[in-house]
């Protein structure tokens, strides 16, 4: 998980993670609008991620529909591939997007998922 590097946050629960992804958490703690980016929901770098966060691919589509129906504020944002996801981070203040460790840059800060990093043992988003 990656954010904006202008983003105080560094560290997310699981469970607050949880929320994101199903829009229930809806601002940072410094009250900027949650932009999530994240890859198809129906592409195979989705998959893990959203079985661990037991979200089906049908509930992410659900949620960008309903985020488009909602026109005061964008909550969800689909793009093609990761170098388009960390741009898009990049570029705005409240994004938090899923992205392949290999795809990382300077460009973002990488988020503490229960306080692990991506490459550490007990990350919460690694395959098994």
């Amino acid at each position: 998980m990656v954010v904006n590097k202008s983003n105080a946050v560094k560290s997310v629960s699981f469970a607050d993670l949880n929320r994101i992804f199903k829009l229930k958490t809806r601002n940072w703690n410094s009250g900027r609008d949650i932009l999530l980016v994240v890859r198809d929901p129906a592409s195979s770098a989705m998959k893990l991620p959203l079985r661990k966060l037991n979200i089906s691919a049908a509930d992410i589509k659900d949620l960008i529909a309903s985020s488009r129906a909602h026109s005061d504020a964008l909550a969800v944002m689909v793009v093609q591939s990761d170098e388009v996801l960390v741009k898009a981070v990049a570029t705005n203040p409240g994004a938090i997007g899923l992205v392949d460790v290999y795809s990382i840059t300077s460009a973002i800060s990488v988020l503490r998922i229960d306080g692990k990093l991506p490459l550490e043992p007990g990350y919460a988003l690694h395959g098994n």
